[in-house]
């Protein structure tokens, strides 16, 4: 059976057919269910604080006062955004001895003024520095399709809180694809806005440049309406969601290059198949030659924006703590310390060069797509080497590190048919197109998802 979506629950509570008390501690049960993923899925969970938000939502309902769709809805939000009075972590050791956070990061205020009861607080990739979700720290959450398989990073415990239904949504960052790969690999639906969109303020940072703030959840419609209260675009009552785009006459873009080579079997079937589903909808595909993408391994070579801007800001950390890291993880960071300013300021200057040349191409179409990840999620044993882990985790970022470097916004959705594991078929629009991205996506993901 589907997990419920913020619509029916929604719809659910306005009825009276349920309770946000019901619904927090149906997900609260999950979390602490000791034969479930909730231990390694979680870093905190604050159960009383939960209910408490979910016996003030019915009160506040039984007045007529409902300050939004998502009022109610029990939500999970990834350990690196600041919650008042709360140590953020980032899925590390290394910061178990910093103070208190004074106030709640700007997306977790506009959570809760939405009415949304937020259960605990997620595992993640330490310092949201890889794809795969693997964390030696907090222990590893094991994929819902497969528990020997990573949860894919670095929103894994947002993911596997989603399918597990510790919580209808969850809140993700991506700044390389950390809420579409999780989402891609775990069978839900995630979305990646324009990083300007949202404020990024109150949220440990991996890199400033290139960090977005997303929602994983079980439909479009959901990400939307968690989307737009991310955004700051909801008001009283209903949350705007973007009508579904007909699907006849649209123009995607596959990228001949880059993004298309070393898919693995599992994961070019299943594309192959959404896209002639599709093109039997009346959307019009091509393949295009943009071997401007080509060029991204030697433009980010020296450690791109997450190397530099990270290791800008762990420097003084690693000092006191670097044995405390991921051993994974800090050598990522220190490859940040060997580029110049000089290096940095060209970085930038190519950036903006890329994004101009690529955008005159793309814009032409309504989207580009492509698989999410090139690979299914790998097994946990597949990334307890260096070796293991480097391979698989460059496979399953190359892709969606082309949305963050872009500036884009783009979505995941499901595409395998039942009994595959889970694959994501993205969808790329152009940077401050998310409405559109949004309402293609509505009518693309039944169409995709193979039944």
């Amino acid at each position: 059976m589907a997990n419920p979506t913020i619509t029916q629950l929604a719809a659910d509570l306005a009825a009276g057919r349920t309770t946000s008390r019901t619904l927090a501690e149906e997900a609260l049960a999950r979390i602490e269910d000791p034969k479930g993923e909730g231990k390694r899925a979680f870093v905190k969970v604050w159960k009383e604080q939960a209910l408490a938000a979910a016996d003030a939502s019915d009160g506040l309902r039984k007045a007529g006062l409902v300050p939004s769709t998502l009022a109610g809805i029990p939500v999970s939000i990834k350990n690196l955004c600041d919650v008042a009075g709360e140590t953020t972590l980032s899925g590390s050791k290394a910061l178990d001895d910093a103070k208190p956070a004074t106030a709640d990061a700007p997306v977790v205020a506009r959570l809760r003024a939405a009415g949304a009861v937020i259960v605990g607080s997620t595992n993640m990739s330490e310092f949201a520095f890889s794809g795969v979700g693997f964390n030696p720290h907090y222990g590893t959450p094991g994929n819902p399709a497969d528990r020997t398989r990573v949860p894919g990073g670095s929103s894994a415990g947002a993911a596997v809180s989603v399918a597990d239904r510790m919580a209808v949504a969850a809140l993700g960052t991506d700044t390389g694809g950390s809420v579409r790969i999780p989402a891609a690999v775990c069978g839900l639906v995630g979305f990646k806005p324009t990083a300007r969109r949202v404020p990024i303020d109150g949220v440990i940072p991996l890199s400033t440049s290139l960090d977005s703030i997303g929602p994983l959840a079980n439909s479009v419609e959901d990400c939307a309406i968690v989307d737009a209260v991310f955004a700051g675009e909801f008001g009283k009552g209903p949350i705007s969601v973007p009508d579904a785009a007909p699907l006849a006459g649209l123009r995607f873009a596959i990228p001949k290059h880059f993004v298309m080579d070393e898919l693995d079997a599992t994961v070019a079937k299943a594309f192959e198949r959404a896209c002639k589903a599709l093109a039997a909808k009346g959307v019009k595909i091509e393949e295009i030659d943009l071997a401007e993408l080509n060029e991204l391994p030697a433009i980010n070579a020296k450690g791109g924006f997450a190397a530099s801007e990270a290791y800008a800001w762990h420097r003084e950390l690693i000092a006191r703590r670097g044995p405390d890291y991921d051993p994974f993880v800090h050598p990522r960071i220190m490859r940040g310390k060997d580029m110049t300013a000089a290096d940095y300021i060209e970085l930038l200057a190519k950036r903006a060069d890329l994004c101009r040349r690529v955008s005159a191409i793309t814009s032409n179409y309504d989207a580009v797509i492509m698989p999410t990840c090139a690979i299914v999620a790998p097994t946990i044993e597949e990334v307890s080497t260096p070796e293991g882990f480097t391979k698989k985790n460059l496979l399953l970022l190359r892709n969606t590190t082309v949305g963050n470097f872009l500036d884009r916004c783009a979505i995941s959705l499901p595409c395998h048919a039942k009994g595959e594991l889970p694959v994501g078929f993205m969808m790329m629009g152009e940077a401050m197109a998310d409405r559109r991205v949004l309402a293609m996506a509505r009518s693309l993901a039944p169409v995709v998802a193979a039944h």
